[in-house]
């Protein structure tokens, strides 16, 4: 299959035209499509290579367009001009392959969007696929996009929250008028991930009922479903929160799919250099060092532990906090025994065989470096993060 995208370079065209090539060249094996080839084409392709491109395409995602032009009239041929141009390419070919085009919600020009020339240029070129459609029996696919988020989004253009992370990220400011500004925002991936499903003929279909989709199987649009509905206010606190992680470490709450964890991943691509490593506070003494790397708000902490050789650290127990020792470098012995009892519980560990030690709430515990030469290596998970008001930790040899 060979796939022609137009405005490749811009946001959606670029992470579209990754995924498509990452299918082609075998590093993505999810999909079951073949793709042979992608024809990337944007504003200074030239312009005969539109017509090769249309007449040995199989599927088509029209993403050229206009947003910010100087003067309103170039909305219209920017974007009901250039889908025109496209289906002429491809009528001459005679190609009637599958064309897909990235409209907007603003194309119902309802309330805000009543006067909206963006709009209006956009509703034309759906209204010029449909009528390719009927005319060719071409199957047609008009998705309207709400407002999209992402790597690779162009900030201080089109997209609050590209410009809110890129600002943020470099320390810049940032204006917000009202904080309860609620918006409707679709994550790149999510996108991408329907434009792929229809591809492979499994694009979801709709209808509207004002501004809001409404699922058809024979509907007259296609959606993407999964979109998220924040107020601006919301998105500067979590951006803000994302910020400070590095001075203290704590990772916010980030649930699988949630708005938080996309916000995070679009917040780190705008990171300037300086900002991509940060330095930890490495408590250090004549037994070795230990560095606490990451906390969150409710799975504990993450620590490295470095132990010189011959060194015996721990020697303590606690109530209800729990670890993991897990040793990656070096050879050592955990032991462990319940107060109480004299029995002692031994674990040899090795970095050479990794494999996770609890240390259980009751029992006191250390970890011996069992190496005259080299340092023992290993990190420590626990439940909670140290609170020094309540520190749940009580010397006792083992």
């Amino acid at each position: 299959m060979r796939i022609l995208v137009t405005g490749a370079r811009g946001f959606v065209g670029k992470n579209l035209c990754q995924a498509l090539k990452n299918i082609r060249d075998g590093k993505d094996r999810t999909r079951s499509i073949v793709i042979d080839d992608v024809f990337e084409y944007d504003i200074d392709t030239p312009e005969e290579y539109l017509q090769n491109y249309c007449d040995n395409a199989d599927f088509v995602f029209n993403l050229a367009g206009i947003n910010r032009p100087k003067d309103n009239s170039e909305f219209m041929q920017g974007n009901f001009g250039f889908a025109d141009k496209l289906l002429s390419c491809l009528e001459r070919a005679e190609n009637k392959c599958p064309v897909m085009i990235s409209s907007s919600i603003q194309a119902t020009l309802i309330g805000r969007y009543g006067e909206s020339d963006y709009g209006k240029s956009k509703l034309a070129g759906e209204e010029l696929l449909f009528e390719y459609g009927k005319k060719t029996g071409a199957r047609v696919l008009v998705y309207r996009f709400p407002n999209l988020f992402g790597k690779w989004c162009r900030p201080n253009y089109n997209s609050a929250v590209a410009t809110f992370c890129n600002n943020i990220a470099n320390d810049l400011p940032i204006q917000v008028n009202d904080r309860s500004v609620l918006l409707e925002l679709l994550y790149i991936d999510d996108l991408v991930d329907e434009m792929l499903n229809a591809l492979e003929g499994k694009e979801t279909r709709c209808n509207y009922d004002g501004l809001n989709p409404v699922l058809d199987n024979n509907g007259r649009y296609c959606v993407a479903t999964v979109t998220h509905k924040v107020t601006l206010g919301e998105i500067v606190d979590l951006l803000y929160t994302f910020r400070d992680q590095p001075n203290n470490l704590v990772v916010p709450e980030i649930p699988n799919g949630s708005f938080a964890k996309k916000l995070y991943s679009t917040y780190l691509s705008y990171l300037p250099k300086e900002k991509v490593s940060f330095p930890l506070k490495m408590n250090v003494d004549q037994r070795g060092s230990f560095t606490e790397l990451i906390k969150s708000q409710k799975c504990g902490q993450v620590s490295i532990n470095i132990s010189k050789p011959g060194i015996t650290k721990g020697q303590h127990w606690h109530n209800t906090k729990w670890e993991i020792f897990i040793v990656v470098s070096g050879k050592g012995l955990i032991q462990m025994r319940k107060i109480g009892s004299d029995e002692v519980l031994n674990f040899e560990i090795s970095g050479e065989k990794i494999e996770a030690v609890h240390m259980l709430p009751g029992y006191t515990h250390n970890i011996i470096n069992l190496s005259e030469t080299e340092d023992l290596v290993t990190v420590m998970w626990a439940n909670e993060s140290f609170d020094p008001n309540h520190p749940d930790t009580f010397f006792e040899t083992v």
